[in-house]
């Protein structure tokens, strides 16, 4: 048939939403049995692109649904609602290295969706597409407020939801890459939790004087949040990843200042000098660098460098006087720390203290490192320059495609139920989605 005459329709539901929110994929009024391939592409702040496709076939009535109908091949295969999405990867010719990450949460991620006529694997470029639509991923709901913080010399964003509140506060610390780290602070906002996004290891205070900050900023931090009017400030969170970690398991054990109603800790480790430094921590970490190893493609895996997990108590912090409830997100594919035999430990030693019914672990095969929001696509290995080094190296996070898309899913569904569990008292907060946009 003569692609021409036959006017193929494209919608996506919603056009514009959260991030983590489902998409519905509708192709309509092809030919019955056509041959097509749905493309994304989406151009990156720093410029670079990627994209994703998956091959389909129309059923008697023209229809394609990508959230019922499989794909027969592609960057992704079978049944994958979202595949269009966690399957992006660089376009060819991209340099080696790239991690997607959104730099500014006030403007959304754009991904042009688009038909084309058979099953294509490149050069989508020059082709015209049947149909093309652009949608919007948010991270920041709508009425969700942006507050640069400073007071107290912090470098930090807080994120209050929609609405007059108090909401549970939460504070969030990603990890050793530095620089100030938005998008999951105001997704966490966009679900009704006041989130304070945090700047510890480059702060305008540590580019300024030279030196790393201590715990006192950590739990300066956690009295923002705490005084803040639209704050409960008895209902308060921590989390971190990588990094991150150390330092909420390190406050939420030891800290006469922050009294946690609940941490959750994805990617990292209690193993560090419990009466060290944040300075202390990292230099923990380069006394180990003789067991830095290398893979084939020279990539950088520095999971041994905790391992093996101490035995000396004042090497690891002691989880056992854990007072609030603790989740531990993990990859069991982690090339970057030993999460898994970390996690074990933990759990170990607080069954001996007789808290674990504080701890829950999810631990999942075949994950990497980088367990990120949901439909964000997988870093397997990318260029990464950790404070201290004075280079960047491409460093190898671990994890499979699909398995860690799986992961990152249900990582996060069941990070803001305990979320909501232990600061809501399990109440469902109305979180404002893009209904009424």
């Amino acid at each position: 048939m003569d692609m021409k005459q036959c006017c193929v329709k494209l919608s996506v539901q919603p056009s514009r939403g959260l991030m983590d929110e489902k998409f519905i994929i509708l192709v309509q009024n092809a030919p019955p049995g056509f041959q097509l391939t749905v493309h994304a592409l989406h151009k990156c702040e720093d410029g670079h692109s990627w994209e994703a496709f998956g091959h389909y076939t129309a059923n008697a009535t023209g229809t394609v649904n990508v959230s019922e109908d499989p794909s027969l091949g592609g960057t992704y295969s079978g049944v994958e609602p979202m595949g269009l999405l966690w399957s992006l990867r660089p376009v060819p010719g991209s340099k080696p290295g790239l991690r997607m990450r959104k730099m500014n949460v006030q403007t959304p991620m754009e991904v042009t969706i688009s038909v084309y006529q058979g099953h294509r694997t490149e050069g989508f470029v020059d082709q015209v597409p049947l149909a093309g639509v652009v949608a919007e991923r948010w991270y920041m709901a709508p009425g969700v407020r942006r507050v640069p913080i400073t007071e107290g010399g912090l470098t930090a964003t807080l994120f209050l939801p929609s609405g007059p509140g108090p909401f549970p506060g939460l504070l969030d610390l990603w990890g050793g890459g530095g620089k100030l780290v938005e998008y999951r602070s105001a997704l966490l906002a966009s679900h009704g939790i006041a989130s304070l996004a945090l700047d510890y290891l480059t702060p305008k205070i540590t580019m300024e004087t030279g030196k790393m900050v201590d715990n006192q900023y950590f739990e300066t931090a956690y009295r923002v949040l705490q005084q803040h009017p639209q704050v409960l400030g008895s209902r308060i969170a921590m989390m971190g990843l990588s990094l991150g970690t150390s330092v909420t398991l390190k406050m939420a054990v030891y800290s006469q200042v922050m009294k946690l109603s609940c941490a959750v800790c994805i990617s990292g480790s209690h193993v560090q000098p419990i009466d060290g430094s944040l300075e202390q921590i990292l230099g923990c970490f380069n006394e180990n660098a003789s067991k830095t190893r290398f893979n084939e493609e020279n990539q950088v895996i520095w999971r041994d460098l905790l391992l093996p997990i101490p035995t000396d108590p004042t090497l690891k912090v002691d989880v056992g006087r854990l007072q609030c409830p603790l989740l531990l997100v993990v990859g069991e594919d982690d090339q970057n720390w030993p999460t898994y035999e970390s996690a074990m430990d933990m759990k170990e030693m607080m069954e001996q203290a007789g808290n674990s019914h504080l701890l829950t672990v999810l631990s999942y095969p075949n994950a990497g490192h980088l367990i990120e929001p949901p439909y964000m696509p997988l870093s397997r290995a990318s260029t990464f320059r950790s404070v201290g080094l004075h280079k960047s190296v491409m460093a190898l996070w671990g994890g499979e495609t699909v398995a860690h898309s799986r992961a990152q899913e249900d990582a996060w569904r069941k990070t803001l139920v305990f979320l909501r569990e232990n600061l809501y008292g399990g109440r469902n907060p109305v979180a404002t989605l893009f209904s009424n946009l």
